[in-house]
């Protein structure tokens, strides 16, 4: 036995409609009637799970998890959040993994977006 991937990531919203129309505008994710989406990754996309301490300042403690997304050319992200009106969290982070830019959701949940 093994695990393949992750088979999906679902949380409540307290507004579905809204929160549909905020991940396709500065996302780019439509979703269908069913208020979801098929993300197909890219031969060389990789997911990540991973635990954090319960203290760990990485993402607000009230927030349980965090989605992070695989993209390429994070500066055109960076570009395009600014011009949609999207304010990145803190300075971008660059590490032996990679660059990290951090943006929230309307509802407030921590959204971290990886370039490897």
């Amino acid at each position: 036995m093994k695990i393949k991937g992750f088979g999906g990531v679902f949380w409540r919203s307290k507004d579905v409609a809204a929160l549909k129309n905020w991940y396709k505008e500065t996302l780019g994710i439509s979703m269908d009637d069913w208020n979801g989406t098929i993300i197909k990754p890219d031969a060389d996309n990789e997911t990540i799970f991973s635990l954090f301490k319960e203290q760990s300042d990485y993402f607000p403690e009230n927030q349980s998890v965090m989605l992070n997304f695989q993209v390429e050319d994070i500066e055109a992200w960076m570009e395009h959040f600014n011009k949609v009106g999207i304010p990145l969290l803190k300075e971008p982070e660059k590490s032996e993994y990679g660059t990290f830019i951090w943006i929230a959701d309307p509802e407030g949940r921590w959204i971290e977006l990886w370039e490897k």
